[in-house]
């Protein structure tokens, strides 16, 4: 049910220098999902009545993937003036005029934070009738963020920033999170108080928690249970922090709902994946976007799978897949690649150093090994020869290769598509296929073997070959006198 009451800002203007790079701090992801992708998906389970977002640094790319993720949410353009405290009088001015309730801020940066806590905040928040309520975590290193400063009976005085704080308030170790909620109408009265006059010449939404104070209204902080739920995310330190830490609630998650997995450190598992019951994940396995993995399956080790489909009981190892669909009781690799819109079916095999594209294997029908079958057809029960190439591709167009039910092709093939190879038909090994193998068939087109004798040691005089075949000469010779005349003797 909608909260009507509720409006949530979502701050995402920042530049996030620290982590020098070319793309926008919050379009960096964890799990499958960019950085600002967490925050609205958290934001999203609040179903507030309405959702701002305030963007300015590289300002299309980060709208576009919030319109990706929350299609609702308002766009607000950050304007020169810098800070926090702007963004959120420039989004409180977005709010519809009727409106007013509950402003809830949280920032693009914060992916761990989650809607219970915040759901717990805005109860606290509406209890206590204070005109602020925010978070604040003990983190053991408080460097860079604001620090939260006390009365002497324990009640919230009021922000300060590190850039701007004395030494005695450089020590205290309890710091603001960046997370809060406002009545609309005293956050609204007290943004127009907020100045630049500070360090960093930006207008702080900090400040607004002093305002409020001198002001006489109460405000509250609310610490969370564990600082890694409120950690911002300003460095690739801080990314890889952040993702180690979702993936082991991630992993936690899937082994206390009936999945195997051996070595949770070296297993990476994205959030949208989904896995059964007695599924068995091995060490050094990556789980990533929409993957699905049925009951039974083995996964494992070394594997990546990429918006994949892995039907019950099958097996896959050491095997790097995209977008493939992996059927019942199949098995893959190991030292596979299987490229998108790889099909196979249950019962079959895809084997040892084979790479597919585009293909199509039917059910019970192995490619062993050592093949690569591109753009191809393969019925049932059908073998592919180790070796085998599907030459797809004539420098302009792709064109496909159909191999049909119960055929056996040979070891080091070549099908020169478009071909196709009938039901039950066989073809030698060493074969290049031009033109279609008709049900049942024999395909061969090895020419007769020619055994040219001593070219070697014409053509490659004083070589170790040359000397070596010289020798072997020489003795077959020695010995095929020697029989002869062995059998003179015994009068043969």
């Amino acid at each position: 049910m909608t909260d009507t009451r509720l409006a949530i800002v979502v701050l995402a203007a920042g530049q996030g220098t620290r982590m020098k790079s070319a793309t926008p701090k919050l379009l960096h992801e964890i799990a499958g999902l960019p950085l600002i992708g967490h925050v609205l998906a958290t934001a999203g389970q609040l179903d507030a009545a309405h959702t701002v977002s305030v963007v300015r640094h590289e300002r299309d790319r980060v709208v576009a993937v919030i319109e990706d993720h929350f299609p609702g949410s308002i766009i607000v353009d950050q304007d020169e003036i810098p800070g926090t405290g702007r963004a959120v009088e420039q989004a409180v001015a977005a709010l519809p005029a009727d409106f007013d309730g509950d402003v809830l801020v949280v920032s693009g940066d914060v992916p761990l934070l989650d809607s219970d806590t915040l759901t717990e905040l805005i109860a606290a928040h509406r209890a206590g009738g204070a005109a602020a309520t925010l978070l604040s975590a003990l983190p053991e290193d408080s460097t860079g963020y604001g620090r939260i400063v006390r009365t002497a009976d324990g009640m919230l005085d009021r922000i300060v920033e590190q850039k701007d704080a004395s030494d005695s308030e450089l020590a205290i170790r309890e710091i603001n999170a960046g997370v809060y909620v406002f009545g609309l109408a005293e956050l609204r009265d007290q943004l127009a108080q907020v100045t630049t006059a500070n360090a960093q010449g930006e207008k702080y939404l900090t400040d607004v928690i002093g305002l409020l104070r001198r002001a006489g209204s109460d405000v509250a902080a609310v610490p969370v249970a564990e600082p890694w739920i409120v950690a911002g995310v300003n460095d690739r330190a801080q990314l890889s922090e952040a993702a180690a830490k979702l993936n082991a609630l991630i992993v936690r998650g899937w082994q206390l709902n009936g999945v195997t997995i051996v070595d949770p450190a070296t297993t990476w598992i994205d959030l949208k994946a989904s896995l059964a019951a007695d599924v068995e994940i091995l060490p050094g396995t990556q789980i990533k976007g929409a993957t699905s993995i049925a009951r039974g399956a083995t996964v494992g080790p070394d594997t990546t799978l990429v918006d994949c489909e892995i039907g019950e009981d099958a097996v896959v190892k050491r095997t790097d897949a995209t977008l493939a669909v992996i059927g019942a009781r199949a098995s893959v690799g190991p030292f596979a690649y299987l490229r998108p819109n790889t099909v196979l079916d249950a019962d079959g095999k895809i084997g040892t150093f084979v790479e597919t594209k585009n293909s199509h294997i039917g059910v019970g029908s192995k490619v062993p090994h050592l093949s690569y079958i591109g753009d191809t057809e393969v019925g049932t029960g059908s073998n592919v020869g180790a070796g085998t190439i599907t030459a797809n591709y004539d420098g302009v167009n792709k064109h496909r290769t159909v191999v049909g039910s119960h055929a056996r092709t040979g070891s080091h093939n070549v099908f020169v598509a478009p071909v196709r190879i009938g039901d039950g038909a066989y073809t030698g090994a060493g074969t290049v296929v031009r033109k279609d193998v008709p049900a049942g068939s024999l395909a061969i087109n090895v020419a007769p073997q020619r055994n040219l004798a001593g070219w070697v040691e014409e053509n490659r005089p004083g070589s170790a070959a040359a000397t070596a075949a010289s020798a072997a000469t020489t003795e077959a010779s020695a010995s095929t006198t020697a029989a002869a005349q062995s059998a003179g003797e015994s009068g043969e």
